[in-house]
């Protein structure tokens, strides 16, 4: 059971929501529990000022549990032995504290993906970036604001291929008294797409590394932990979602898979997008959605259909020469009354390679720009950074073929540290790493032309790139054909970003900026570069600290494409790092 701690002083209330986490109790349990008390200590007269801010506790137990999916049982990392792990419940302004107890064989650190953590990059928690991983038998609690920020994000870890199985939702409800910007649902739920392996995902992964090779495809994807009754054995490992007819829903969808751009959708029924990464979108209505891994869309859906049952479905997308796996996971829309006998019908979900879909897709996601929710696009640009994305072979005497894959940005392959770099930077550790990465390539190509596979002459190291504090940065991301071109999902920690713009074949800085849509451009932390294309975003760097980016391609982030910003502590006594927690694990 809940509890509510109410401390009062002349300035603010306090509400502390300790939630047991055997047993995650709703938000909305939380919020009428909590409103009761505050109910009768406002009669007595002990609440001063209506300002309010929450703190919310959570534990998680990073411990193994014996699993079975598609036929096969093995021991996966959870935590608190959930697959998905709890949704954390807060609302905008509320504090977040997690203690984090790692009871599993690996180092551990968890993402809060999508959270700003202004100042507070200690709780950001990619590992070797902002902190060295929570040993075996150690804790770390994760302590942080949620501040202007509103809608569905997520939690993974963030080291190895541990996110595998180490994810849950991030549900964070507007200020009391604030609505949606879209008419209330009767009912929300929590819909993440994963991928699921037969096999020890980290000893396979290392296997393949060790060869020099690409790791298998997973053999299932799932949607919140179940592939669905199209796989073997799985009918009881199927997520059904129950409906009342002519109700409205919120669906709060979050790709969790490690290497798969997904399709979703519900057979018969529209999808009404108005949200995408904690950010409210103009709305618009799809029969299907595009989601990244790391991305996630808020829609509504009507049951308004014959009564029935109707699968849920998701499948990849992939318009590149790349080997995916192509089955499509499915969960069931269930009117309320109708027999578990009746056959769902399946969507027609766009095929694989739709790369038409998928442009199109992207051009209908635009802010919502309102007086209450504008779009702050940066219109002067001080910075102006142009990054290739490309694939290469280097030298492996131990591998299979003599060569491994590498990946680059600006055809250098990011070296990760031993130690933290931002512990490295507050405390201005020399040798850990190095403020020249290039502001673009240092040999300009047709960047898009015919495949090139020749010793392309990567290099690897710890460099990271220097911004100053508030400064505004215009950043193009260019898919090359080093080796091959694809979909590259990135993700910016630290910040928001404006989708600015986006086209295919190479980027061209005369004509290209005259198309940017600098009014009301989607806003975002995790954007596609389309497959032989480029994507251009904008943010201000006002969050000091360092601050990870990278493709979030699992394969792709361990060859090497990810990089780091250092942004400049500011002038004010409040534009600053915060200081190191005391408990922050040690390298």
């Amino acid at each position: 059971m809940p509890h509510c701690h109410i401390a009062s002083s002349n300035k603010h209330t306090t509400i502390e929501v300790v939630i047991n986490r055997e047993k995650m109790i709703s938000s909305r349990w939380n919020r009428f529990f909590c409103g009761l008390v505050f109910l009768c200590f406002g009669f007595l007269g002990l609440i001063t000022s209506p300002a309010e801010a929450a703190i919310k506790k959570y534990q998680f137990d990073v411990q193994v549990k014996n699993v079975s999916r598609l036929c096969h049982a093995k021991s996966i990392v959870t935590v608190n032995g959930r697959f998905p792990g709890p949704t954390i419940y807060v609302r905008e302004g509320d504090r977040v504290v997690v203690n984090v107890t790692n009871h599993a064989q690996y180092n551990m650190s968890i993402h809060w993906h999508g959270l700003k953590q202004y100042r507070n990059g200690w709780a950001d928690g990619p590992a070797y970036i902002t902190q060295c991983p929570i040993q075996t038998g150690s804790s770390y609690t994760y302590d942080f604001n949620v501040t202007g920020q509103r809608g569905t994000l997520w939690w993974h870890a963030h080291i190895l291929w541990l996110r595998a199985t180490v994810y849950g939702a991030i549900v964070i409800m507007p200020k009391q008294g604030t609505p949606f910007p879209f008419p209330q649902p009767h009912r929300e739920a929590e819909i993440i797409l994963g991928e699921w392996w037969n096999v020890d995902v980290e000893e396979f992964v290392k296997k393949a590394n060790n060869l020099g090779l690409a790791p298998n495809t997973s053999d299932a994807h799932t949607i919140n932990g179940k592939p669905g009754p199209l796989f073997p054995c799985s009918e009881k490992h199927t997520f059904v979602m129950e409906v009342e007819q002519g109700k409205t829903y919120l669906l709060r969808i979050i790709n969790a898979a490690l290497n798969d751009e997904l399709f979703f959708a519900i057979a018969g029924h529209n999808l009404t997008v108005v949200e995408v990464d904690a950010v409210y979108t103009k709305p618009f209505t799809t029969q299907a959605i595009l989601i990244a891994p790391g991305q996630t869309t808020n829609v509504l859906v009507q049951a308004a259909q014959a009564s029935g049952r109707y699968f849920m479905a998701t499948r990849p997308f992939m318009d590149a020469p790349v080997p995916i796996d192509n089955k499509a996971a499915t969960g069931i829309f269930q009117y309320r009354g109708i027999p578990n006998t009746v056959l769902p019908s399946l969507p027609q979900l766009p095929v694989s390679n739709d790369t038409s879909f998928a442009l199109s897709y992207g051009k209908k996601l635009k802010s919502l720009n309102t007086p209450n929710f504008p779009a702050n696009v940066p219109l002067k640009v001080d910075r102006k950074l142009f990054y290739t994305i490309g694939f290469g072979k280097e030298s492996c005497p131990t591998c299979l073929n003599g060569t491994r894959f590498v990946a680059s940005l600006n055809n250098i392959s990011f070296e990760m540290p031993q130690v933290g770099l931002l512990q490295a930077h507050y405390f201005n550790l020399k040798g850990v790493f190095k403020t020249d990465f290039p502001d673009s390539p240092q040999t300009p190509f047709n960047y898009t032309g015919a495949p090139l596979t020749a010793n392309l002459g990567t290099s690897t190291g710890t460099r990271l790139s220097k911004i100053a504090f508030n400064s505004t940065v215009e950043l193009v991301l260019q898919d090359t054909n080093l080796l091959t071109v694809e979909t590259h999902p990135f993700h910016l920690h630290g910040y928001n970003f404006f989708v600015v713009g986006t086209g295919i074949g190479n980027f061209d800085p005369a004509k290209d900026p005259a198309k940017y849509n600098l009014v009301d451009p989607v806003e975002r932390n995790t954007v596609g570069v389309p497959t032989g294309g480029w994507t251009a975003i904008r943010f201000r760097a006002d969050n000091p600290g360092v601050w990870f980016m990278h493709c979030h391609l699992e394969l792709h982030t361990g060859w090497g494409l990810k990089t780091a910003f250092v942004v400049e502590d500011g002038p004010g006594s409040d534009q600053s790092v915060l200081p190191v927690p005391k408990d922050l694990p040690p390298c």
